[in-house]
């Protein structure tokens, strides 16, 4: 119940930011998708149905009008590319004053990938500027199971860990604008084990700033034979050493709750 609780919590808390980065003086102005080789659009030309069109862009980043011929459209918005077959249209005397409409029926140029332990992992279409938290929600967010931080795989540069807390709490330095071919990749979540003299003895996935004392928590508490007083810890392959209640749990931690002296 704790960890499904703080998944929620950070969940309502992403949503809220998603919405409130459209609003921060400090966000991009979105100035529409633009266009590039295998995205369909549809060029509407109201009254002339033998002008309209619906096609793919080309490879080179071109399309075919009817009338119009070959034009170079990769790197326009929807809006530019109808303002330019307007003044094409006009130009060339085929209309005198045409309304163009331009719709976008597939995303395929610029998307980013998302992998892991998401609901939903695929290709998500770059339709306007989003952060690493906006394309994490239209994923279906993080499963139960994965970690609380995630990898930006970018072509080019070093892979980046990104700590979802970070994110959610609206630090925009830790949740970076989105570019085409992005990869976000949830990992499994760290985990740590307790046994002993608990109430749920076993393996959880460790929580970003989880102390033992958490850890105990999640695993139930001590059993009325127990002490939390006496609390084993192997870190590391390493020695069994007294833990500090604390202390943060670190992955592959074994926190081992000990029987009280009387």
């Amino acid at each position: 119940m704790i960890r499904i609780t703080f998944w929620l919590r950070l969940l309502l808390v992403a949503i809220g930011l998603a919405f409130g980065n459209a609003a921060m003086a400090a966000e991009p102005v979105d100035q529409g998708y633009v266009l590039g080789p295998d995205d369909a659009v549809q060029v509407i030309v109201y009254g002339q149905t033998d002008v309209s069109t619906t096609t793919r862009i080309k490879a080179d980043g071109t399309i075919v009008m009817p009338l119009i011929g070959t034009l170079k459209v990769s790197g326009l918005t929807n809006i530019g590319l109808a303002k330019l077959v307007t003044d094409k249209l006009t130009q060339g005397g085929f209309l005198k004053a045409p309304v163009v409409n331009v719709e976008i029926g597939a995303y395929v140029s610029k998307s980013v990938n998302v992998a892991g332990r998401v609901a939903t992992p695929g290709i998500i279409a770059l339709d306007r500027p989003y952060r690493a938290v906006d394309v994490l929600l239209k994923a279906g967010w993080l499963r139960e199971t994965g970690a609380s931080y995630v990898y930006l795989r970018r072509p080019g540069s070093p892979e980046q860990r990104l700590e979802i807390e970070a994110m959610v709490r609206g630090d925009l330095d830790k949740n970076p604008l989105m570019r085409a071919d992005d990869t976000l990749y949830v990992p499994e979540a760290d985990n740590f084990f307790i046994y002993g003299q608990i109430n749920r003895p076993g393996t959880f996935p460790v929580l970003a700033g989880m102390t033992i004392r958490q850890a105990l928590a999640v695993a139930g508490g001590a059993t009325p034979q127990g002490s939390t007083g006496k609390v084993g810890l192997v870190r590391s392959g390493g020695k069994e050493v007294d833990a500090d209640l604390s202390q943060v749990v670190q992955k592959n931690d074994v926190i081992i709750v000990k029987e009280r002296l009387f």
